[in-house]
This record gives structure tokens, sequence and C-alpha cells, in this order.
């Protein structure tokens, strides 16, 4: 076989034997009806075990790459399928709904790694308790637990939610008990299910303005009339809302991007528009764990009397989010729909990460966890709140926030800075911001998250910012 194998620094073997065959294979190198050497011959010249070489060779042959011949050998197969392109055919005449040719590509898909990224959305993972995670989640997967492990309750694990009623109870005053908690995959599912209960073809539906795009974007998928609501600094004006309109999403407790909060007298007339209109009210309470000052308002759901909010929340920012863990906290009437919508959707989630957070809650883990994570984030907010009125107040503007992951920074009245040339020199600099108009409204700025970047390293990822900022700016 005029064919060489290279094992150099590989310890699964069989595994490297079949992909270089297999490789070679498909671009030609070994052609059909090339015969292959007897598994203890290549073994030999391999210097491994003939069982390497055999368990390689049948993979292949399963596959169709290869044909063995009873007393002849085996042999390079003759047959298409083995040297079709591996890529799934292109699908040309095959298209989806136009509502879906429409959107844009999946946040988060081209995902680079910067050297200094103030993105947002992320908290920092090496602040992630990953020992005592570990911990929890070998226990969870207990061998006394596998003859249990068939399909579950929609609805969640009850340990886990029960936990979560008891959390968001004391650290939120969310009004609920186990009951009323609904298990998901991270706080887009909670949407979904809700769209899916909720949103029929035309159904009107309010979201903020500037406001989290995946929700307008999910909403708008399942056939919304989606129209955009301003915010100004006492949160989404109700005033704007158009009659007519079944549902509300709003970010009340630490409104993104700009991260204020919504005054209590806007909460009180939300309510009321919601009572007198028959809307519902989709309360996501985004990124609020990490609170730096003052104790947040009452939320939504523990002012409402008659059943209009549906309480959404995540822990992506408060741990990771890679656990998909999200809940959504419902009125009785919605619960029956929601849960087979979530049957339907997925059957239910991981209940090993579902197990693993129910002791990690139950353990008081959770509020240790905040607790120090939010010493973290407070110190690098601070740095970025004191460079940025030190050396940058000319030309961008501070939204008050006290709570989240990130901060707005809209470029400042008298100003004259292009945005997207200052981030576009950034990102050659090595640094990862977002203009505030991605997001809607009608300023530009910086969204200048700090999830990512350590307080030791903040300083000089700044410094190359605002050096493409003045760069940018025209006077």
């Amino acid at each position: 076989m005029p064919f060489h194998i290279s094992l150099d620094g590989h310890t699964d073997l069989a595994a490297r034997i079949y992909r270089q065959l297999r490789d070679g294979i498909l671009d030609g190198r070994l052609p059909p009806g090339e015969r292959l050497p007897p598994t203890r011959e290549l073994a030999r010249e391999l210097d491994v075990s003939r069982n390497t070489v055999a368990v390689a060779y049948e993979r292949l042959t399963a596959e169709g790459f290869l044909s063995g011949q009873v007393g002849r050998g085996t042999f390079v197969s003759a047959d298409p399928v083995a040297r079709v392109d591996r890529a799934a055919p292109a699908g040309a005449g095959v298209r989806p709904s136009a509502r879906w040719r429409s959107l844009p590509p999946p946040l988060g898909a081209d995902r680079s790694v910067p050297e200094f990224d103030f993105r947002v959305g992320a908290p920092d993972p090496a602040l992630f308790p990953l020992r005592t995670w570990r911990r929890l989640a070998g226990q969870a997967l207990r061998p006394s637990l596998l003859p249990r492990s068939g399909y579950a309750d929609p609805a969640g694990l009850a340990a886990l939610r029960v936990a979560i009623a008891r959390h968001i109870g004391a650290a939120r005053s969310v009004r609920a008990s186990g009951e009323d908690v609904l298990i998901t995959q991270g706080a887009q599912q909670a949407l979904d299910l809700i769209g899916r209960v909720l949103i029929e073809t035309g159904t009107r539906v309010a979201v903020e303005d500037p406001g989290y795009p995946p929700a307008e974007r999910l909403f708008a998928s399942l056939g919304a009339r989606v129209a955009k609501v301003p915010v100004d600094a006492e949160g989404l004006d109700v005033t704007a809302l158009a009659r007519g309109t079944r549902l509300i999403y709003t970010t009340p407790s630490h409104q993104f991007p700009l991260g204020t909060p919504m005054s209590l007298a806007r909460r009180t007339a939300l309510l009321a528009w919601a009572e007198r209109n028959d809307a519902v009210i989709v309360e996501d309470d985004y990124d609020s764990e990490y609170r730096f000052s003052d104790r947040p308002l009452e939320p939504l759901q523990s002012l409402d009397h008659h059943g209009r909010v549906l309480y959404v929340g995540s822990f992506s920012k408060t741990l990771l989010p890679l656990l998909r863990l999200g809940f959504l906290v419902a009125p009785a009437s919605l619960r029956p729909a929601l849960r087979q919508a979530k049957q339907l959707t997925d059957w239910h989630g991981d209940l090993v990460t579902q197990s693993a957070m129910a002791s990690f809650i139950d353990e008081g883990l959770l509020s240790r966890h905040v607790r120090k994570a939010t010493r973290e984030y407070s110190a690098r907010r601070d740095r970025i709140l004191t460079f940025v009125r030190d050396e940058l107040r000319d030309v961008l503007e501070i939204v008050p926030s006290s709570a989240g992951l990130h901060l707005c920074a809209p470029i400042a009245p008298h100003a004259t800075v292009i945005v997207d040339d200052a981030i576009t020199a950034a990102a050659r600099a090595g640094v990862a911001v977002e203009n505030l108009s991605r997001y809607g409204g009608t300023r530009d700025g910086l969204v200048i998250g700090y999830g990512l970047v350590g307080s030791e390293r903040i300083d000089e990822g700044l410094s190359r910012l605002a050096a493409c900022v003045s760069a940018a700016h025209m006077s």
C-alpha cells in the first residue's frame, strides 16, 4: 500500500488510523479497489496491536469505505457512497419560510476571543466554582439514580423548582411556590414557550427601544407584529403602547441595555394598562443579581394582583451560559399550556444539571457566589467609571446604573464621534466593544461589559479603546 500512516503524538491509535485511511479514500490517494495490508501486517509495521488495526478496519467497513472478500483480503470500496462529499447536500430548492429568511445570523455565532473583551452578556468563567460544581454534579449522577432515569416532568426537577422559588422570594421578593416555577433551557427558551402559548399570527407585541434583540427576533419568528416602544429615564413609555397590544416584553429591574430601573410610578401605570387592555407583561429580570448600591424596586410580579405578569429569570449571567438553566414563574391559568409546550419542545431539561443546581442553592452556595462575584464586578465597574470620567468625559456620558455586568455610555450631546470607526479600530487593537445603536434607540455610544476583563487588565484595555475613540473624534 503506497500510503503512509503517522501515529506520532497520538494516544487513540485506532481513531488515528481510521481517520488517515478515511481521508486517503476521500481524497483519492487510496483509489477504489486498492488492497489494504492484512491487519497483522499493518499492526507489525505500525508497532501497534492487531486489535487496534482491526477496530479501524471494522469501522471503515461498517461505514462503507472498505469491503472484505474472504480469502482475498480487504479492499477500498468501489461504492460511490464511500466517496461522496461528507457535507450535507446544499438543498438549493428547499427554503425556510419568509419570516426566517428576514432574520439576521444567530448572535454569538462568530464569538471570537479578543485580547480585551468588553462585550456584554457573559460572566467571568474564572469566578465559576468549578470544583464545587463538579462535586454536586457527581452526586447527582450517582448509580442509584439510574434505574429511575426515564422521562420526567416537563416543568423540571421538583427540588430545583422549590429551591428557585425560595431563592427569588428572598432575593427578589417574587411571590412563588415550587408549583409556580417551570425550569427552562435559559431565559430564551422561557420566552419561546411564552410566545408559543400566547402568540398567534398577527398578535401585537411591544418591546423596549433600545432593547434586547433576541426577544424581538423570537416574537417576530412566531408571527407577531412587533412594535418598538421608547424607553426614557423612568423606563418603558406606557403612553406609547398601541391599542390592541397583547404582550409587552420589558426588563424593568435593569433595563437592557441602558441599565436604568423602571420607576415605581411607571410600573404601576404599566400594570394598570395591561389590566385595562387585556394584555400580558413578560418581566425579564435581566442581569439583576449583581447589585452595587440600593436595593431594587419590587418586581412587577410582586405588584401584580391580577395574574398579568410572567416572570423570567436565568443563571446564565450569575454562573455560566453553558449550563443553560433558566426559569419561568407563571400564573396558574397558563401553567398547563406552558408545561405542554415545554414537553413538545424538548420534553424536559438536563436533570443532572438541575439536581446540582438545587443542591447549590440549598447549601447556600449560590448566595455565597453572588456575594463574592459582586465584590469583584463592583471593583471592575468602579475602574471603568473612573477611567471614563477622567479620560473620556468630553466624549461619553455614563447612564446611571446600580446593577448588572455592563455600563452604557452614549456619546455626549456636543461630541462628534464616528462610533463604528472607533469600534473597528479598537478591534484591530485587540479590544472588543459594542455600539449602543445595535440595540435600537436613536443614539450611538459604547456598551462596555466587564464580565470578561479582570480588574488588573481593565486600564490597559480602556487605554487602547480611548485612543481609538479619540482618533474617531471629529472636532
